[in-house]
């Protein structure tokens, strides 16, 4: 049957997303700077214009975890890398025309309660080991004198450990502690010395050559100390943006609370955890894909400007309380092909090493170099820039394209799905291929009405050739 696309045709036709904000980054979680390195030109061959590294400070321990326990903002030195293996990777790919972001960690430091009592920061073994390796150890240093500790017990909030995790000031006051009687990450105060070693140390990172960063557990600081933090000048050409965990968007309490805030009275970006939970909606178990039309004018979906998109982050696998969020490995495919497929936000592919492995075998070890993924960053670097036009709805199947450079069909359920486009109302090129970036089916179009096939829990992402 012939379907009118004139009565079903959503009036979506997203903003073009600045390509500052819209190229693909790369979460590298946990990788060792030099393998980056080593690796950029199949980074850059893959598509990726931008690289998120692991934290760059002072942190010891092979655990990834202990990556985010930092001892020292006033050097880079880690089982990842340091400053000289930071700089080489800088360098390098900024030759590509990668832009490298860095993970930091503010609002913390690391639990050293089980070594010693008191907050001085990096403490006396800290600084004894800086003087037994020295010459070393001043190659890496970022600022300041590291003869002396930079911050003590006077630069903490009181200890206490967050116990409700909906109470603003206890999750922005209070300690994040593990069970029984661990004492939690030291919780730093937002006094001027600690804003200026801060801020010191993100300008000696953005010196560097750092174009962006990705301000871990931001939720559990107050917008004062944040805004205090990244002035004006700081936070000139970067591209900033925070994690705030939520499960929904508009009218979700986590959502009220912390991330709509953040938004509200930074000017950073934050990962879209709306967008998210709006996708784990659609893709399961009754679900409608059409919830996936245009969620941000329903609230469930940051602006296009703002949004870190994404179908996994490091944080959902690795963290109890949010594996649930985790999708099946098919519907997380089809979500990756939405969200490069779409117009909208700065898409991020996680890859690890393992890390996972107990969860979910390994379905994140290596990932970027999928070729399903590569084929999906091709056509959103192809169609950047270009408008959004949803062609289609139900609650199996979302078809859309991005003006005329390509079209893009999802299908989440088990049968095929059909639809018949308009190609006259709908302005798609004739006699010019179409080609699936994922499977190499092609069509041409040279009729008016054109029927087009969605396979089962497929998606399939026609480029104009």
């Amino acid at each position: 049957m012939k379907l009118s696309l004139q009565t079903l045709l959503v009036g979506v036709s997203l903003l073009s997303a600045s390509p500052a904000y819209a190229d693909v980054i790369l979460h590298a979680f946990n990788w060792n700077y030099s393998e980056i390195t080593a690796k950029a030109t199949e980074i850059q061959q893959a598509g990726y214009k931008k690289v998120l590294i692991a934290p760059p400070m002072k942190s010891s321990g092979e655990q990834w975890w202990a990556r985010y326990q930092p001892q020292d903002l006033r050097l880079i030195d880690h089982p990842r890398g340091n400053k000289q293996q930071l700089q080489t990777l800088i360098q390098t790919m900024t030759s590509k025309g990668i832009q490298v972001y860095a993970d930091v960690v503010l609002n913390h430091m690391a639990n050293e309660s089980a070594q010693r009592s008191d907050l001085n920061y990096p403490g006396l073994a800290v600084l004894s080991s800086y003087q037994a390796n020295w010459t070393y150890v001043n190659n890496q240093k970022l600022y300041g004198d590291l003869t002396q500790n930079f911050l003590s017990g006077s630069d903490f909030h009181a200890p206490g450990c967050i116990s409700n995790y909906l109470d603003v000031w206890q999750v922005q006051y209070y300690r994040l502690c593990g069970g029984g009687s661990d004492t939690g990450l030291p919780d730093l105060d937002n006094n001027n010395w600690v804003i200026a070693q801060q801020q010191a140390y993100l300008q000696a990172l953005k010196d560097m050559g750092i174009k962006g960063f990705r301000v871990d557990a931001v939720k559990h600081m107050t917008n004062a100390h944040i805004n205090a933090v990244f002035t004006p000048a700081l936070l000139s050409g970067m591209h900033v943006f925070g994690e705030v965990i939520t499960s929904g968007g508009s009218g979700n309490q986590e959502y009220e609370l912390f991330l709509k805030p953040y938004l509200d009275n930074t000017s950073h970006s934050a990962y879209d955890f709306p967008l998210f939970a709006s996708m784990r909606n659609a893709f399961s178990f009754g679900g409608s894909m059409s919830v996936l039309v245009d969620p941000g004018a329903y609230g469930q979906a940051l602006a296009w400007n703002k949004a870190v998109t994404f179908a996994i982050t490091h944080d959902i696998p690795t963290n109890d309380g949010f594996r649930y969020q985790i999708m099946n490995s098919t519907d997380e495919t089809l979500a990756h092909a939405y969200i490069l497929g779409r117009n909208g936000g700065t898409p991020m592919i996680y890859s690890d090493h393992g890390e996972t492995a107990n969860l979910d075998g390994y379905r994140w070890q290596d990932f970027y170099k999928r070729a399903d993924i590569k084929n999906m960053i091709r056509f959103h670097n192809s169609t950047q820039g270009s408008g959004m036009q949803v062609l289609g709805h139900g609650q199996c199947f979302l078809l859309f394209k991005r003006d005329k450079k390509g079209i893009v069909g999802i299908n989440k359920c088990d049968t095929p799905q059909e639809y018949w486009v308009d190609t006259y109302a709908n302005e798609l090129n004739w006699y010019v291929n179409y080609t699936d970036v994922i499977s190499g089916n092609s069509f041409q179009v040279n009729t008016q009405w054109l029927k087009v096939t969605i396979p089962a829990r497929s998606a399939r992402m026609w480029l104009q050739q």
